[in-house]
């Protein structure tokens, strides 16, 4: 059987299409030699999870699951009774994208989805919701679940986080992050991890490999120890306890150590912003949100969707707001950038 054929081009349809970054990679075939122990032992898990400690600035509990939808629906459901609710928004992927994993993980905790511009969750509707019933007929609140980057590629500032910490205290809330793009709201906000997280009131954070360049695993990050306990057994009956731990851990030593995390969301940001201004300036073409971190979103007219994928290029329509998604990733090239512009100026022209 002859080997799979890799598509041709980059594309934008998602970080997920890219492979594995170098540093990764090498970190991984250093991890391949001789034996070591199963289920997190290692030195390499070891080693990782300090790396996370380091960048974060504080000591914290660091597990590592296979993909995001598992990192996710485990760390809500370790914060959570079946009779509680999750405050998130209605384009969060633990919405619209999970299958219903963190209500299963949970035994039947109630996610409640608000609307909000940008993509983002607003103190004043959370405040709302939290209001509106009290009694013991309503599932009670007991999570803030917040996206950063958010699904439209939009990013919680400072203030915003602040603003929404100061009320999950107030009403006695946890607050989770689902930070499958974390990489690239670090780098977009140019601010220390811990700013975003734990010093604004973030009590687990679930921080994401894949999109960064990592073949498989994410990180699940509790600033609240307390909040971790008895989480290994979670993961473990979830079937989601790696025995050979080391080549989930090993590709973020590599990654962690010299800085490729960050320096490949500074650039994959700056393709994603070279695209926008591409767009902008195309008769037709319109910018559905601001462009802060690795998603472009744009309203383009359908004659034109149809003639670049006929041209071999993919892109996504379904996620977030309507429109169309195109996704920078950390190989991105700034030619690959110009050359869907050109494709697409050349479209736009003829259909006059």
């Amino acid at each position: 059987m002859a080997a799979p054929v890799p598509l041709s081009r980059r594309q934008f349809a998602s970080d997920n299409y890219a492979g594995i970054a170098p540093e990764a990679w090498r970190a991984m075939e250093q991890a391949n030699h001789g034996h070591a122990p199963g289920y997190g032992d290692d030195a390499w898990t070891e080693r990782a999870a300090d790396l996370i400690r380091e960048l974060f600035e504080t000591d914290c509990e660091v597990f590592f699951a296979f993909n995001g939808t598992a990192a996710n629906s485990l760390a809500l459901a370790s914060l959570c009774q079946s009779y509680h609710s999750i405050l998130c928004h209605e384009f969060a992927h633990i919405e619209t994208d999970e299958c219903g994993a963190p209500e299963f993980f949970s035994n039947g905790t109630k996610i409640l989805p608000l609307a909000g511009a940008e993509g983002k969750l607003h103190p004043d509707a959370i405040q709302h919701a939290l209001t509106r019933r009290s009694d013991v007929h309503f599932p009670k609140p007991r999570v803030i679940s917040l996206t950063q980057s958010t699904e439209l590629g939009t990013l919680y500032d400072l203030h915003e986080l602040e603003r929404i910490a100061r009320i999950a205290r107030e009403f006695g809330l946890a607050i989770h992050m689902d930070g499958a793009r974390f990489a690239n709201a670090v780098a977009g906000l140019n601010v220390a991890p811990s700013e975003i997280t734990w010093k604004r009131g973030v009590d687990v954070l679930c921080f994401g490999g894949t999109k960064m360049g990592i073949a498989v695993g994410e990180a699940i990050v509790f600033f609240r120890k307390d909040l971790a306990k008895e989480f290994e057994y979670r993961c473990k009956q979830a079937g989601q306890l790696a025995s050979k731990m080391r080549f989930l851990a090993a590709p973020w030593v590599g990654m962690l150590e010299a800085g490729a995390w960050l320096s490949h969301a500074r650039h994959t940001n700056a393709c994603a912003r070279r695209l926008a201004r591409g767009f902008a300036d195309i008769e037709g073409v319109s910018l559905i949100a601001r462009t802060e971190a690795n998603a472009v979103f744009a309203k383009i007219p359908p004659a034109a969707t149809d003639a670049l994928r006929a041209r071999g290029w993919k892109f996504y329509t379904f996620i977030g707001a309507a429109g169309v998604r195109f996704m920078s990733s950390w190989d991105t090239s700034e030619s690959d950038v110009d050359a869907l512009l050109a494709d697409l100026r050349e479209i736009t022209a003829a259909l006059g």
